[in-house]
């Protein structure tokens, strides 16, 4: 029996890219929901015309949109077997969504996250300042948890039960780094597949202003430090 895969894709102001997303996602996938992240554009719409569920989330921030489409999920009558979390600019190749999933589907993983190596990155994709931080990030996890860690990418799958016994908390940017870090202390099985990356339409809203990088680095360093301490 195939496996019911759900992708969770958080959107703010992703009017000129949400549809591609959507379109290019695999046709393995049995539902697609956008959380519209208290978008002032036509974010929502698009999303909807392009076949996707949309939910509201009003209150600005990464991990609420993310917890807004869990919580959507968990009143289902048949849940998911893996969720798929996707960032709706288009930075990302979706079909890589295959590779993703494959080691969760036939290699007994619990967690994979899309690494985006530089030899797949088109130059200038990442910012400066996003490169920094994922090393300093992913060496402080190592040093810390023997992480094998290179990348936070938000392109990441993972098993549903697996996603719930995390009991992710973080409603900002520290999500990605949250679950890597509970992964790690739940021992799930989990590993990295190098994926592609591409110049996102549209301007970031974390490492294209100075105020979001500095927020981030500090929630992703925050939540290093008290997993450290633990």
């Amino acid at each position: 029996m195939a496996a019911n895969i759900q992708v969770i894709i958080p959107a703010f102001n992703e009017e000129n890219s949400i549809a591609k997303v959507i379109e290019e996602i695999p046709t393995i996938v049995s539902e697609t929901i956008v959380v519209n992240n208290n978008s002032t554009d036509d974010t929502a719409s698009n999303a909807e015309k392009a076949g996707a569920t949309v939910l509201t989330e009003k209150r600005k921030g990464y991990g609420y949109a993310c917890l807004a489409g869990m919580d959507y999920i968990a009143k289902q009558s048949k849940p998911p077997d893996v969720i798929v979390f996707l960032d709706g600019d288009y930075s990302d190749y979706p079909e890589d969504l295959i590779k993703i999933v494959d080691p969760i589907l036939n290699e007994g993983m619990d967690f994979v996250v899309g690494a985006r190596k530089a030899a797949l990155r088109a130059p200038g994709s990442m910012t400066p300042q996003q490169i920094f931080g994922n090393g300093l990030a992913t060496f402080l996890m190592r040093l810390f948890f023997k992480a094998k860690f290179t990348d936070l990418g938000p392109f990441r799958a993972i098993k549903y039960e697996s996603l719930k016994d995390l009991d992710m908390q973080d409603k900002t940017y520290g999500w990605t780094v949250e679950m890597q870090l509970k992964a790690i202390r739940k021992k799930l099985a989990y590993k990295e597949v190098p994926v592609r990356y591409k110049h996102r339409i549209g301007v970031s809203k974390v490492s294209g202003t100075v105020k979001g990088t500095i927020f981030a680095g500090i929630k992703i360093l925050g939540w290093i430090f008290k997993y450290s301490f633990k």
